[in-house]
């Protein structure tokens, strides 16, 4: 089975969706980096770097220092995707990245985003 094309897509791409979508609703740029630094452990130096050397999504996951132990509490769905149901480990990481940049720009606390 081949790769979803998301995979090799750089994170760089991508990021700029997630901070648009958050700015649009009133939240900030700072906001989408906690979140994503949450999720992935990286720290804001770290984060930057991967996004200035245009790692792909892939390797952005694969390289990120410490998942946070609490993704499994992410639960709902988005894009029509139940995220607990998606079987791809990888694609389940996107897809809880993806719900909590929503919940952020849905207005949701920053301390229920952050489980």
């Amino acid at each position: 089975m081949a790769k979803h094309r998301i995979f090799s897509t750089a994170f760089a791409k991508v990021y700029p969706m997630y901070v648009q979508k958050a700015e649009g609703k009133g939240r900030t740029r700072v906001e989408v980096d906690q979140v994503i630094r949450w999720l992935t452990g990286y720290t804001q130096a770290g984060l930057e770097q991967q996004i200035a050397q245009g790692t792909d999504i892939e390797s952005f996951f694969a390289q990120a220092p410490a998942m946070h132990p609490n993704t499994a509490l992410v639960k709902g769905v988005v894009c029509g995707v139940r995220v607990e149901e998606v079987e791809d480990p990888l694609m389940r990481k996107i897809r809880i990245l993806d719900k909590l940049i929503d919940e952020l720009a849905k207005g949701k606390a920053m301390e229920k985003i952050l489980r």
